[in-house]
């Protein structure tokens, strides 16, 4: 297995911020940085999804502006409905 390299860097806190992580390392039985670089990760992934999800809403909203094809509102929540139920359906086809 490979290593990743890894390299430091500084990070100014609070000092209010830092006592808080400096205890819940404590409470974790962990170091501080640890609790920071593990934050840091999870909020990257985070944000990474919400900026895919976002990039795919306005990939979406183009391909309506060209084609105008579109389902309704009643179309996609009965749809959905019938997912809740345990019904596998197809999704609503697109229409103008």
């Amino acid at each position: 297995m490979a290593v990743a390299s890894t390299s430091p860097v500084a990070l100014k806190l609070d000092e209010k911020t830092r006592e808080r992580v400096k205890r819940l390392a404590e409470a974790r039985q962990r170091t501080p940085h640890w609790v920071m670089r593990e934050a840091i990760s999870q909020y990257v992934a985070r944000e990474e999804q919400i900026e895919a999800l976002r990039q795919d809403a306005m990939r979406a909203w183009q391909d309506y502006q060209t084609t105008g094809l579109h389902v309704t509102g009643q179309e996609a929540d009965a749809w959905l409905a019938a997912l809740e139920q345990g019904k596998d359906e197809e999704p609503p086809v697109p229409h103008l």
